[in-house]
């Protein structure tokens, strides 16, 4: 457990198994995670497949969250959830009924075996940025980078709203 509370920014996806489904699902499923509290999300967004070809498009959200887990438990909870969703991990960005990525813990990096935070990819990810904006227009990364410069350089693209 971590001493304070800190915001959270936790990506969520699905291509598989009623995605629309998983990612609603997810979203309750993250309201009654331990020690945290005060959940809010984006609407959610249907995107291309990033990977290999054939896949499914995804369904995406972002959330918002606080929480006193550590970064590493609130991992483990994570990661439990999409268990939950049957994830299994075959193939690397190829489909799946639950992604959950931490995309920010407040405004800590973080950089070990099992936790790259800030999401190593979210600066280049309109599934990312794009509902992100919708819930914290405001925010700055760790690096002192602004949301909203992120998004002149990231075109929406096919991405939609839902």
């Amino acid at each position: 457990m971590s001493d304070s509370w800190q915001t959270c920014y936790i990506g969520l996806g699905s291509n598989l198994d009623s995605p629309r489904e998983q990612v609603s699902s997810a979203l309750t499923e993250l309201t009654q995670l331990p020690q945290c509290r005060n959940l809010k999300h984006s609407s959610l967004y249907r995107s291309d497949p990033v990977g290999p070809a054939g896949q499914p498009d995804y369904i995406n959200a972002v959330a918002c969250l606080e929480t006193c887990l550590s970064p590493l438990h609130l991992l483990d909870a994570l990661q439990g959830i999409e268990q939950a969703h049957q994830r299994v991990r075959i193939q690397h960005w190829g489909p799946r009924t639950l992604d959950l990525d931490l995309l920010l813990y407040g405004d800590q990096v973080i950089q070990n075996q099992r936790l790259t935070v800030p999401h190593a990819f979210m600066k280049v990810r309109n599934f990312v940025l794009y509902p992100l904006a919708e819930i914290a227009p405001n925010l700055s990364l760790p690096d002192g980078t602004q949301l909203l410069i992120l998004l002149k350089d990231i075109e929406i693209g096919t991405l939609e709203k839902i």
